[in-house]
């Protein structure tokens, strides 16, 4: 006999899944918009700069650099 959730077990569950997508998705969206713009980069890295150096480490994990140093040099160029 299979016995089922009970009504309390079966939200609390329901619950979870949806934190964990939501949480999927944002992430997602979070790196496709960092991954697009530099300006927006740069909004994290005043807000947000640890968000920002996990970015950084992820892309030179998967061996594409150069993107950290374009960043740092053009908004050192804008201060001036």
């Amino acid at each position: 006999m299979a016995r089922s959730m009970d009504p309390l077990a079966k939200k609390i569950f329901k619950g979870v899944l949806v934190a964990e997508l939501v949480g999927i998705f944002g992430a997602y969206f979070l790196f496709k918009k960092m991954n697009t713009s530099q300006d927006f980069r740069q909004t994290m890295s005043k807000k947000f700069p640890f968000i920002l150096e996990v970015y950084y480490k992820s892309i030179e994990h998967s061996r594409m650099y150069g993107i950290r140093e374009q960043d740092q040099e053009k908004w050192l160029n804008s201060k001036n």
